[in-house]
């Protein structure tokens, strides 16, 4: 073993892997998939457990079983070092704590676990332990967005102290939490890290790459002096922490993946408002036909309705594909009410079921896919893809991943899959991918 430690990823949806390459993305945690994953050359690896799709306990259920196995395969290969990750969100939105108590339980004991929710590529940047939106060229405290009055994940604070405080009900007074300043950073914490025990909470701030290259640089030495360390975090540490060299294939350049130059797939399944703005973009390029899935008939719950949805879905698609286009597939857009979380958990899964019954049908020979929204870029990997596991491209823009399914794939070999998380790019950042990917598009 090299004295960098391996970096262990759960991620609570697929598209933490943002601003990482060449590693792979796990979609399965048993036992012998994790061993490939801690065997692999890449210092960093991806367990994609989806759990902000889920319950707390589900989640909670979930991260216990990773983790189970995780020390069972971290025993079986003999390593010693390592650091874990529960990536999620940079708008804060996730099963904090829940996931990062059950980590600590099962594979810990751990000396600090530090929130990082600083994410540059999607402007989200933390200035006095205050973690900012940038929204239209303007800090915004991350609690007055909208993110902040997600249905399931809501919150009232963005100094992270006090958001540590209200997300363990005060089982974490802020007065405790430890707060890693900019200018702490920038000088260099070494000591500071070294001195932390007992799973103490701290808070990282972060205003640009080099801040947070920094800070990792510290927690590695650290780690080398016998120091065990847990991360709540987006994705920019993660950058700083792998420390890999450039991607092989600049993002510019990616319709180099694309099969035989053909025309791809879009499939959008989040509704978040840039999202709705990257489609509206997306569909006056030419070359695209968008065919919206009213998912209101999926309330009614009846089997014969979803039959004949997903019946006419497909036939446009293919009678798109065949015409040489890219159907862009997106569920209508209203925000539909629901009477209490799990019924909109729920319907969410319904809706997510019968997105992958669409990818399972498209045409065999598309070009390339692009899944928007992070739940369903999950969902499209594992039960859409039914991958076990996936090989990182890189970013073909900044925040989006693209993965390569295996060359044995059953129904779709070596086929370039573009995950796009919901809120991340500005208005044209889904013209612009498909845009890359259509060079060579017949």
């Amino acid at each position: 073993m090299t004295s960098k430690p391996k970096i262990i990823v759960l991620d609570d949806d697929p598209t933490g892997s943002q601003t990482v390459h060449s590693c792979l993305l796990l979609t399965q945690w048993d036992v012998d998939t994790l061993r490939l994953g801690l065997q692999d050359e890449s210092p960093i690896f991806f367990i994609l457990t989806n759990t902000r799709a889920l319950t707390p306990q589900q989640a909670t259920d979930v991260t216990r079983e990773v983790c189970h196995n995780l020390q069972q395969a971290i025993e079986a290969e003999q390593i010693t070092d390592f650091l874990v990750v529960s990536r999620s969100d940079s708008t804060l939105r996730g099963h904090y704590p829940v996931e990062t108590n059950v980590i600590a339980e099962e594979v810990g004991p751990f000396d600090a676990h530090f929130l990082v929710p600083a994410f540059f590529e999607g402007g989200r940047i933390t200035r006095d332990s205050i973690h900012y939106l940038i929204v239209d060229g303007t800090p915004t405290p991350v609690h007055q967005t909208e993110f902040a009055k997600d249905s399931v994940f809501g919150y009232h604070h963005s100094y992270l102290p006090d958001y540590v405080e209200e997300k363990t009900q005060g089982n974490i007074p802020a007065s405790q939490v430890e707060r890693f300043l900019l200018a702490d950073i920038r000088q260099g914490c070494l000591e500071r890290l070294l001195q932390l025990s007992n799973n103490q909470c701290g808070v990282v701030d972060g205003e640009k790459q080099e801040d947070l290259n920094q800070f990792a640089a510290d927690i590695l030495n650290a780690a080398s002096q016998g120091k065990r360390f847990l991360f709540r975090s987006a994705a920019s540490i993660l950058t700083a922490l792998a420390a890999l060299p450039p991607q092989p294939i600049a993002a510019e350049d990616m319709s180099e993946y694309v099969r035989e130059g053909k025309p791809g797939a879009v499939i959008v399944g989040s509704h978040v408002k840039k999202t709705t703005e990257q489609l509206q973009c997306l569909l006056q390029e030419p070359g695209v036909v968008g065919i919206e899935v009213d998912v209101v008939h999926l309330l009614e719950d009846s089997q014969a309705q979803r039959e004949a949805l997903l019946d006419e879905t497909l036939n446009r698609v293919h009678h798109v594909h065949a015409a040489g286009k890219t159907p862009v597939v997106y569920t209508s857009r209203q925000e539909l009410q629901f009477p209490d979380i799990a019924t909109r958990l729920k319907f969410g899964s319904a809706v997510s079921a019968l997105l992958m019954d669409i990818v399972r049908g498209l045409p065999a020979d598309i070009g390339f896919l692009i899944s928007k929204g992070g739940i369903t870029s999950n969902d499209v990997l594992s039960t859409g893809l039914a991958l076990t596991s996936a090989r990182l491209l890189g970013q073909i823009l900044a925040g989006c991943s693209m993965v390569r399914t295996p060359a044995d794939h059953p129904q779709f070999a070596n086929l370039p899959v573009v995950l796009f998380p919901g809120n991340v790019g500005d208005a044209e950042g889904l013209a612009t991918v498909y845009r890359r990917l259509s060079q060579t598009a017949g």
